[in-house]
């Protein structure tokens, strides 16, 4: 019980101490941080639609990077057939890229 009354004193005087050395202002006198600048639009704001297809093609690359890495270590031991499922790899991520080049999706106008 002792141990108890002992830590909670302890975060009575750390919180009472922070209090009494505050330096900066409350956060509701604070704006937020924009390089200086003041925000000029809502933090909910909505993205254009296009973005979350430039965002879907990063993440099927970065994931490809992703299979890459290690696949770069088993190479050696495995031979041929690491060679050839990464090409296979490789080309349907291609042709996912390719549909959609063909589908306009690149167009931005």
């Amino acid at each position: 019980m002792a141990a108890l009354v002992a830590v909670v004193a302890l975060i009575a005087a750390v919180y009472g101490i922070s209090l009494l050395a505050r330096f900066t202002r409350t956060a509701r006198d604070v704006h937020p941080f924009l390089s200086g600048g003041a925000p000029s639009e809502h933090a909910v704001s909505r993205y254009h639609v296009r973005w979350y297809t430039v965002t879907m093609i990063f993440l099927a690359f970065d994931m490809e990077m992703v299979f890459m890495y290690p696949w770069t270590l088993v190479v050696p031991e495995v031979g041929v057939a690491a060679v050839v499922e990464m090409f296979l790899f490789l080309a349907l991520l291609f042709a996912g890229v390719w549909y959609a080049w063909r589908e306009g999706v690149f167009r931005w106008t």
